[in-house]
């Protein structure tokens, strides 16, 4: 049996002290952070992302910090990609990957692999709009099979949304949907950093979660208004002179960021930007909690515990140091 090396994802919502955690278990194990965070890759967004400061940085060396600016897309595949080169280079120097964020799609995608499709064209998703209403979805069915006969062998008859994206996918590339798949997954083969969608990895998920939401709402609202005192606005501000940015940018779409810039535009003012920022921060947390319930694998540890730090080193210490 193939023992794997093993690689340790640590996850929790906003505020549930990630960061801290992780820092210190780099001073004590063999580990190399990789940061798993949407927000964390974009340039100079340093106050309303929580971003760790120099100091602690100094300590602790963050991958995937600062990769790219404001203005640029960053993607789940495009991180599955970085993250599984960075885990084959650590595991390769002999130290582990700790992998740290609260980016629940991003650990999925980790974890269970995305296949290289192309993004829905309005057009071509017109015609079979068209082509459905008129025939129904078992006509297209019928065609599918035609086209990708191993795609329309696991899809019911009435599963219209799947059957109308894999036909998308076929009339935008010519080629179907499960070739396109196969593909995805034989790179990665040959690359050795996977076998298909699974990792060659021994994950060790720990899921840091609060024994009550009440104190992890009252964390949020401190460190949002932490975050405006520090100059939350006036860092939007600098962004905005510094790049051309837009309100419907990726980055821009980031809690606390969508609301200084309401702010700024004067659509809100001071007392709702506290408080539609903290409401926004409380529903993020809500939606990473779900998340993480969903995945009973997960070693959860209250993040509201004194010496949590302690905790999640000596829970660790049983799988990394066996």
């Amino acid at each position: 049996m193939t023992s794997f090396p093993p690689a340790i994802f640590l996850m929790g919502p906003t505020a549930s002290g990630k960061t801290g955690v992780a820092v210190e278990l780099a001073q004590t194990l063999p580990v190399e952070i990789i940061s798993v965070d949407s927000a964390l890759v974009y340039r100079d967004m340093d106050i309303g992302t929580a971003k760790p400061d120099a100091a602690t940085l100094a300590r602790a060396p963050h991958h995937l910090i600062d990769i790219i600016d404001p203005t640029e897309a960053y993607s789940a595949a495009a991180f599955r990609r970085d993250a599984l080169r960075l885990m084959h280079d650590i595991t390769h120097r002999g130290r582990i990957p700790l992998l740290v964020g609260g980016t629940m799609l991003y650990f999925k995608a980790l974890r269970e692999g995305l296949s290289e499709l192309p993004q829905s064209n309005p057009a071509v998703r017109a015609e079979l709009d068209a082509e459905i209403a008129q025939h129904g979805i078992k006509h297209l069915h019928k065609q599918l099979a035609m086209v990708d006969a191993e795609t329309a062998a696991r899809l019911k008859q009435t599963d219209t949304q799947r059957i109308q994206r894999a036909m998308e996918i076929y009339r935008i590339t010519g080629q179907p949907m499960s070739a396109l798949i196969n593909k995805s997954l034989s790179r990665e083969r040959e690359r050795g950093w996977g076998e298909g969608n699974e990792l060659s990895y021994r994950i060790i998920p720990i899921a840091l979660v609060p024994s009550d939401r009440a104190q992890l709402h009252a964390r949020i609202a401190t460190r949002f208004s932490a975050m405006l005192e520090q100059g939350l606005v006036d860092e939007l501000r600098g962004l905005r002179e510094k790049y051309p940015l837009q309100p419907n940018m990726t980055s821009m779409r980031c809690v606390g960021y969508r609301q200084a810039w309401q702010f700024m535009e004067g659509e809100i003012n001071e007392a709702q930007l506290l408080e539609t920022g903290i409401a926004a921060t409380r529903q993020l947390a809500k939606r990473q909690l779900t998340w993480l319930r969903s995945m009973p694998e997960n070693i959860e540890l209250d993040c509201l515990t004194h010496n949590l730090e302690k905790i999640v080193l000596s829970e660790l210490s049983r799988f990394v140091l066996r």
